[in-house]
């Protein structure tokens, strides 16, 4: 029983958990994220894809648990993202997925929709520009680089961090190294494969499928008929106070 809790326990981390991605390059960039996928809000690139979602834990007693999903992504010539996230299905399942929430940011107002639609419910959100963090470098860290591969039929650069935890880091009484794998393509601006792989909750891929490089149907970034618009957040500083549109800094949605 125990065990079988310790499973129920980790494979909901796994659910919540974030894969890392590597620093935006471009100032104006603001990004939406994917179970981990980073979708630069740039006009100029459209696309569409299919975001294949994979969490994979192997036991003790030689069993391995795998769950899949699959989300749309996808981002228009005016820079406005749409990303969905659906529940992850035991690797028998067939089928779609239930789709739990959609999101869509449009650089132009700043603003962040995300609706659901079980329950018919949008949450607008305001999103202002935020200042560029220092990057203070992590003594524990460090970067390999795994040259150049095609992906999608579009070069890809990949990179790997190795974060090195201790012994009494871990928290599980013995060094480990956390791997994030990341394959970006510049064209783009955007991680066209990523892969992130803990000893203690086991492997999440994030995969770029079904890579369409043209203008997404315009329905991709309106909330459909019949929703309910149950909170609005103002920004918290006025307009002026606002770098105009194209010289602000990196920010993320949270």
């Amino acid at each position: 029983m125990l065990q079988t809790a310790l499973k129920v326990s980790i494979f909901a981390a796994i659910a919540l958990l974030g894969i890392l991605s590597p620093p935006i390059a471009c100032a104006q960039e603001l990004p939406a994220r994917v179970h981990g996928i980073t979708i630069p809000a740039i006009p100029g690139a459209p696309f569409s894809a299919t975001a294949v979602i994979e969490s994979e834990q192997d036991w003790s007693d030689g069993w391995t648990e795998v769950y899949r999903t699959i989300n749309v992504i996808a981002r228009d010539s005016k820079g406005r993202t749409h990303n969905e996230s659906r529940q992850l299905m035991p690797e028998s399942f067939h089928g779609s997925p239930k789709l739990t929430s959609v999101e869509i940011f449009d650089p132009a107002t700043r603003m962040r929709i995300v609706y659901e639609p079980e329950t018919h419910i949008v949450h607008r959100t305001f999103v202002p520009i935020a200042a560029a963090k220092p990057d203070f470098p992590n003594p524990s860290e460090r970067a390999e680089d795994l040259g150049t591969s095609t992906m999608n039929g579009l070069p890809a650069k990949g990179t790997r961090h190795i974060l090195s935890l201790s012994k009494k880091e871990s928290g599980i009484r013995q060094p480990i190294d956390i791997t994030d794998e990341v394959w970006y393509s510049q064209d783009l601006h955007l991680d066209l494969l990523l892969r992130h792989a803990d000893p203690r909750l086991g492997t999440n891929t994030v995969g770029i499928s079904n890579l369409k490089r043209e203008e997404p149907p315009a329905s991709l970034f309106d909330v459909p008929a019949g929703y309910q618009v149950l909170s609005v957040s103002a920004p918290t500083v006025s307009p002026a106070a606002q770098p105009p549109a194209g010289a602000g800094s990196a920010a993320s949605i949270p």
